[in-house]
């Protein structure tokens, strides 16, 4: 039976809104209420999916689960241990196994420093500082990443290289610690169509070899076809469906991912499926519509009890989860 590497019960991030003329008008402390009680495991060696459209709170879900940022309910457990309340002094031994790769390397890769300087950093901050051992580590991880011949890019700086060079240089900086679970933040997302799939295959590799688990966040459900085990989908702060990525995508049961799919291109000018609309903008996170989040929207909408009552996230098929009102 595999073993649970990370545990978000009743997950909690609301972001206190700056007082500003509506709020000192309703005398009412606003908060923008990015992630709203949700329940999720990954289990080692997995590749946990998390998906929805921007603004759907599955970024602040991977910086609650590394303590990035602080939870404001909820729990976050890691390999057994609660880690929610953790002191810093305490928690610092764990950062080097709690690691995250930002979307745009660009804008996570200091453009004073060195490759060498990016990549050894982690190192030295955690005490490794035995120079023979640091660079043994740095050209092991970028033969990992296939950054090869090493010396031809420790001593150049990021604009120096390609967009997926970057990249392969933020996953090299995020493993060279050996970490035990990595938040992947659309790692792709702004990488050219022609690099995606040598990225994607990329960390797929370094699963095995490094037995680390995964939390890889898109909004593009044929990304996680391709790379994820399970997936859940994420709107407006809320776990809607969740399931094995086969399942979901498949045999789809909420109308938000329904929609999603139906989304996705398909390589043949001559498909044609049938649409799903998604009537207006996503509802703001600060005032979300009481009852299911996605009323508003739903091609499926019911009347009352959907615009009244939330629904659980239940068991409707052996570990397929949904959260609606239809089932």
């Amino acid at each position: 039976m595999r073993e649970k590497i990370v545990e978000a019960t009743n997950l909690v991030k609301w972001f206190p809104l700056r007082t500003g003329l509506l709020s000192s008008l309703i005398k009412k402390e606003l908060f923008v209420k990015a992630v709203d009680d949700i329940n999720f495991d990954i289990y080692t060696g997995e590749i946990f999916g998390l998906a929805g459209e921007s603004g759907s709170g599955k970024t602040t879900t991977g910086k609650l689960l590394i303590r990035l940022i602080e939870i404001t309910g909820g729990k976050i457990v890691f390999k057994g241990d609660d880690i929610t309340s953790l002191p810093e002094a305490k928690f610092k031994p764990l950062r080097r196994k709690l690691q995250i790769i930002f979307q745009d390397p660009y804008e996570s890769l200091n453009p004073r420093m060195t490759i060498n300087d990016i990549i050894s950093e982690p190192l030295r901050v955690h005490g490794i500082s035995d120079e023979r051992e640091i660079t043994k580590r740095m050209n092991r991880v970028l033969e990992d990443v296939k950054l090869t011949p090493p010396d031809e890019f420790l001593f150049r700086y990021p604009h120096e290289l390609s967009g997926g060079q970057r990249q392969r240089v933020a996953v090299a900086r995020a493993i060279i610690l050996s970490p035990e679970f990595i938040v992947a933040d659309e790692p792709v997302s702004m990488l050219d169509v022609s690099i995606r799939a040598e990225v994607l295959n990329l960390i797929l590799e370094l699963r095995e070899k490094y037995n680390v688990s995964f939390l890889f966040i898109t909004h593009d459900l044929a990304l996680a076809r391709h790379i994820c085990d399970r997936i859940a989908i994420m709107y407006l702060g809320k776990i809607v469906e969740m399931g094995s990525t086969e399942d979901v995508i498949k045999d789809s049961l909420h109308p938000y991912t329904k929609a999603l799919i139906k989304a996705v291109p398909v390589p043949d000018p001559t498909a044609r499926r049938a649409e799903v609309v998604i009537k207006g903008e996503i509802p703001s996170p600060v005032n979300p519509p009481l009852g299911c989040h996605f009323h508003t929207r739903c091609p499926s909408y019911i009347g009352d009890i959907c615009r009244t009552k939330e629904p659980p996230l239940k068991e409707l098929k052996k570990k397929h989860y949904v959260a609606c009102h239809l089932y």
